[in-house]
């Protein structure tokens, strides 16, 4: 798995919106936007509501490749932006976790195969 470097750790330690694409079995992309926490051994959790119910879960049970993307504007003038572009596979997780009551009980997990940031210098 690929660490996160001391900068991109800090950025999505800031932010709380990505979006996530996956590929749908006949091989069209789908881009959701997502709320994820990045968790100390490197891997990012996203939660829902009635997580298993959604077209992304699906598409992952069959295909677990994936890419979260986190980004913003830092300013107009000059334009600025920065973001993190994380590619990996997923893991579907059904259990008890510590996101918060309002999210089911499944969770994405992805694991980082390769991650290309920009703007966080």
């Amino acid at each position: 798995m690929t660490e996160f470097s001391e900068a991109e750790r800090a950025y999505l330690a800031s932010q709380r919106l990505g979006r996530l694409a996956t590929v749908d079995p006949k091989g069209q992309p789908q881009a959701n936007p997502v709320g994820f926490f990045p968790q100390d051994d490197g891997t990012i959790l996203i939660g829902g509501y009635a997580l298993a119910t959604t077209k992304k879960w699906r598409n992952l049970q069959a295909n677990p490749k994936v890419a979260l993307v986190v980004d913003d504007i830092v300013s107009l003038r000059p334009w600025r932006v920065r973001g993190v572009d994380i590619r990996g596979e997923a893991e579907l997780v059904t259990g008890p976790h510590e996101l918060g009551p309002h999210f089911s009980e499944e969770l994405i997990r992805i694991h980082p195969k390769k991650i290309h940031s920009w703007g966080l210098e």
